[in-house]
């Protein structure tokens, strides 16, 4: 029976010095991870030419896709905005104000907060939502490779304008001149070249209207529109003008003129028709490249993308009132129709 006797005691220190590891392993990944978790979370800037509230449908599309790939504020990431409010003299105050508080990354919208950024620092990376032309800015040496500490993507806001352009003229029978509601700025300079240019080989006339954004500076634009009979009017793409669009929208059916907008947002105030790209994807597109860089990657190897979707939107009801009738030609075109 001596022989039979089992020889336990090894096997069982062995087991428990397996078992002992693997807790300290299981205390340690623990540990990693709730250190991970309550360590110093990422401080995002966000620069903005535009106002808040104007802004906000777009940036939560932005929040929204952050939140999918597990960045939370007040967790692992906080975000100081700052919004210029139509005044663009204010940007680089704003852009080095982000830059002394030493944030990890700037988020940037149209061309003028992205110039401001790119002067403010050459180290902080700098995502762009939907900047037009950014290579033409000096904003990145090339789309595929840009270079530097910018990328993100393009809108391309300067071409599109010249199909808005078209599309108007199909829309409106007997179109002859347009109203061109505009800023003053360098950054514009690409569209009106591209507009004047435009109109003349579609027959239109255009008549820019320079636009105050005070109290009374849009309507005395709409004022300043009838007066010279334009038949229809557009707005040069920039972020103030989409912080108005509710203002806009409600003007152009005061003076019963069409309108074609670069954004569907304004068609969702009621507008007449937009045409443009799709930035509620553009911001999502943005927040992948956030979330890319605040894991390591380098803007430099990030080629910067051009808008992919595009939305052709007509409110019949807004043409209704108006006393407007599209041509089924143009209606065929659109993707939705708002009935």
């Amino acid at each position: 029976m001596a022989n039979s006797k089992w020889h336990v005691g090894k096997p069982i220190s062995d087991l428990r010095l397996l078992i002992s590891s693997l807790c300290a392993l299981l205390f340690a990944l623990c540990g990693s991870v709730d250190a991970q978790q309550t360590g110093k979370p990422f401080r995002i800037g966000f620069l903005d030419g535009g106002t808040a509230a104007g802004s906000a449908v777009l940036w939560d599309a932005f929040r929204q896709e952050l939140s999918k790939l597990g960045w939370s504020e007040g967790k692992n990431i906080s975000i100081e905005y700052r919004f210029a409010e139509g005044k663009t003299d204010r940007l680089p105050e704003l852009a080095a104000d982000l830059v002394r508080l030493k944030v990890d990354l700037i988020v940037v919208t149209e061309p003028s907060p992205a110039l401001a950024a790119k002067s403010a620092t050459t180290s902080i990376p700098i995502v762009m939502t939907n900047t037009s032309d950014p290579v033409g800015l000096g904003l990145v040496g090339s789309l595929a490779r840009p270079g530097g500490n910018v990328t993100g993507f393009a809108s391309l806001a300067t071409e599109l304008n010249t199909k808005r352009l078209e599309i108007l003229k199909d829309a409106v029978p007997k179109l002859a001149r347009v109203g061109l509601l505009r800023t003053s700025g360098g950054a514009i300079d690409a569209q009106l070249k591209e507009l004047r240019a435009a109109a003349p080989v579609l027959k239109l006339k255009l008549d820019e209207i320079e636009t105050q954004f005070d109290a009374k500076g849009l309507d005395s634009a709409f004022q300043t529109a009838k007066q010279k009979q334009v038949g229809a009017v557009m707005t040069i793409t920039t972020r103030r003008f989409f912080a108005e669009r509710k203002r806009i929208v409600e003007l152009a059916g005061k003076y019963r003129l069409p309108a074609i907008y670069f954004q569907k947002e304004f068609v969702d105030e009621g507008g007449l028709m937009s045409y443009g790209a799709d930035y509620d994807d553009l911001y999502r597109r943005a927040a992948v490249y956030v979330d890319k860089i605040l894991k390591g990657a380098k803007p430099a190897d990030l080629p910067v993308q051009q808008a992919t979707k595009f939305e052709f939107v007509i409110n019949l009801k807004a043409a209704k009132q108006i006393g407007l009738t599209i041509p089924v030609r143009v209606l065929k075109r659109a993707n939705p129709v708002i009935k």
